[in-house]
């Protein structure tokens, strides 16, 4: 036996000098980064990280820019293109950055702008901004500071201004080019590949963003072209939040449950708060909330006063026009977001993120003033729209219903939980090792499969449990289907956490939770089934990354006495070209169940070779908007999706 040995089973020794001058820590070990330099030392401080979500960064911070003159009334028109040189150009017809002398650096206030952290029109009394989307000042500066070169052209004051910038640092002076009427910034800058793993924009992650931005923006025209590709799109949504609503829903397929929308929009005291929602007939909610135009991913009390709102305002009206009785209880906020689709965005003087990346507001100022504004709106819209407030009401009974059937059937599970070896000796095949962090468990397709699972497994930290067929669509069915269903009963007690509100990490039994289905269109389908469960009732075991895809083989290319294999088509494909001209045998795998326990060892359970894939959430609306779209009624976009990219879906290996 070979003993464990740390970083990847290699032997780690010192360098030759560590230990000589262990003890030396004086002043001249302090090091002071200057300007951007810091930018560049960390930058995933300030974008998140240097990978492709960062690299999409920089685009956001530029048109943020832009924004900010948008929603001081300056601007109603941004142009992004994506040059096919690795470039990126984001033009707009504001008022163009001042090039003027900063008097207290004694350099232009573009270079400043450029050059210096915390440094903007945003945190200027008079002149700048009254809204802005960043809050420290950094946006643009870091973009420069992680560009190889940025190029800066200004209109303003009757001339157009050019200035260069490299890594960071001003070439030159801006320099007065030639007179013009215009006004504008525009700004082209490359990102620098000795600080990103990848230079490669997406035309998607892009278009996503902006399209978002213009129905943030009612009346405010945004463009993108691709150079690479010829592609391109236009924005303009005159109808703003409650065309992003139509949109939205049409997404999902499910009906409106009433026509007319809720819209509103209150300004006082330098706050704007714009609200608009409209009911479905499906189960889910979806609300998406916005701070200076920032999707607060993570919400915000923003959020919080909207929801306590919606709540106080639907169970007062309905008791005002007696849909709920004076026996009945009063919902709860569960029960009244069911099927709802909302968008909360609110624009303020000084947003409190945390954090550069921005995921969630903590103005505790806010909370009341959304809470108070949405309250009056809503009592009045309800108030006049009584057949709205009695499809509302009545579905939110309907779901305080199905939520008390839920109560039940999550007991049966926790009593299930206390018993489970005992409870499901033919389901789960339980591994002997108790340590969570040493164990795993594999989610298999069909009683067929178990059998080969079972013989291939290490039975001392594999966990086996059989799922029959295809289970549950939960993005279709209330939590109390859901839970009353034996499939999804079985999984909830094995994994051990409980759901949704009583999801508890600490009763976790398995590190890894490994998605184990035919390398084929029905296992597909599968996997998508049961990662919905997971996305909607266990999402902090995804967010945790403790949810794998294993990855079996489609085929086994027999070459005398060696087997090798394929995991699809493209992979057989890419085989057979290795191996032309030698003779070989191929045999597809109808199912795991047709495999022997050596192959699904070797190429699916086995630590040291097999490859697995991590589910990992990057950008949550495109997860909500795929997982809607997959799994909910609407069938056009569904083929869409699958005509685009069947044959074309791409695996992260771990």
């Amino acid at each position: 036996m070979s003993r464990d040995i740390p970083n990847g089973g290699k032997e780690i020794k010192p360098p030759p000098d560590q230990g000589k001058n262990e003890s030396k820590y004086d002043a001249d070990s302090i090091k002071v980064l200057k300007g951007l330099d810091a930018v560049r030392r960390r930058p995933a401080m300030y974008i998140g990280s240097t990978s492709e979500k960062g690299l999409h960064h920089l685009v956001a911070e530029v048109v943020d820019n832009s924004i900010d003159e948008a929603m001081a009334g300056f601007c109603d028109r941004i142009d992004v293109t994506i040059g096919d040189d690795d470039t990126v150009t984001v033009q707009d017809n504001g008022r163009g950055i001042p090039v003027g002398l900063h008097k207290e650096e004694d350099k232009s206030a573009l270079e400043v702008v450029m050059t210096m952290l915390h440094a903007g029109g945003k945190f200027s009394a008079d002149g700048g901004y009254k809204v802005s989307g960043g809050l420290h000042g950094v946006g643009v500066s870091v973009v420069n500071a992680l560009s190889e070169w940025c190029d800066v052209e200004v209109q303003t004051d009757g001339y157009l201004y050019k200035q260069r910038f490299e890594r960071g640092k001003a070439v030159k002076p801006p320099e007065k080019i030639r007179p013009t009427k215009s006004t504008g910034t525009k700004t082209t800058f490359k990102p620098d590949p000795e600080i990103f793993e990848t230079l490669v924009f997406k035309f998607e992650t892009i278009a996503r963003r902006l399209k978002e931005l213009a129905y943030l923006n009612a009346g405010l025209r945004i463009t993108l072209l691709d150079k690479r590709t010829g592609e391109s799109e236009e924005y303009l949504f005159r109808g703003g939040l409650m065309a992003y609503i139509k949109a939205l829903n049409t997404a999902t397929g499910q009906a409106p449950l009433h026509t007319k929308m809720f819209y509103m929009r209150r300004e006082g005291e330098g706050n704007v708060v714009e609200v608009a929602f409209q009911y479905n007939i499906g189960y889910q909610d979806r609300i998406l909330s916005f701070a200076n135009n920032i999707n607060t991913t993570e919400g915000g009390t923003h959020l919080t006063g909207f929801k306590s709102a919606l709540t106080q305002a639907i169970n007062n009206v309905g008791r005002k026009i007696k849909i709920l009785k004076e026996k009945d209880s009063n919902l709860s906020g569960d029960d009244v977001r069911e099927g709802l689709t909302a968008i909360v965005s609110v624009k303020l003087r000084d947003p409190q993120f945390e954090g550069q990346t921005k995921t969630q507001l903590g103005n505790s100022d806010i909370k009341g003033i959304v809470e108070s504004a949405v309250y009056d709106e809503l009592t009045i819209f309800l108030e006049e729209n009584p057949n709205i407030t009695k499809r509302v009401v009545a579905k939110g009974i309907d779901a305080m219903r199905a939520r008390d059937a839920a109560k039940k059937a999550k007991e049966m599970t926790r009593r299930k939980s206390i018993l489970a070896t005992t409870y499901l000796p033919g389901k789960l095949m339980d591994c002997s090792e108790r340590d969570p962090e040493l164990c795993e468990i594999f989610l298999v397709e069909g009683d067929s499969a178990l059998g080969t699972a079972k013989a291939a497994r290490d039975r001392r930290h594999q966990a086996i449990l059989p799922l029959k067929g295809k289970i549950i669509n939960v993005e279709k069915a209330r939590i109390d289907k859901i839970l009353s269903n034996e499939e999804i009963s079985n999984l909830i007690t094995a994994i051990g956490t409980g759901v949704n509100d009583d999801f508890d990490k600490t009763k976790l039994r398995y590190k890894r939770i490994i998605i184990l289905t035919d390398a084929d269109v029905d296992g597909s389908h599968i996997m998508t089934l049961i990662l919905t469960f997971f996305y909607r009732h266990m999402l902090e075991l995804i967010q945790g990354g403790h949810l794998y895809i294993a990855q079996p083989p489609l085929y086994r290319i027999k070459r005398g006495d060696e087997n090798l294999y394929a995991r699809d088509d493209a992979a057989l494909k890419e085989l057979r070209k290795e191996l032309k001209g030698k003779k070989y045998e191929v045999n597809r795998f109808k199912g795991l169940g047709e495999m022997n326990a050596e192959d699904l060892w070797k190429t699916t359970l086995d630590a040291n070779q097999r490859k697995l894939v991590r589910v990992i959430i990057e950008d949550a609306d495109l997860v909500e908007e795929t997982f809607t779209m997959l799994m909910g009624d609407a069938v056009e976009p569904r083929k869409e999706f699958i005509n685009k990219y069947a044959g074309s879906v791409e695996f992260i290996e771990v």
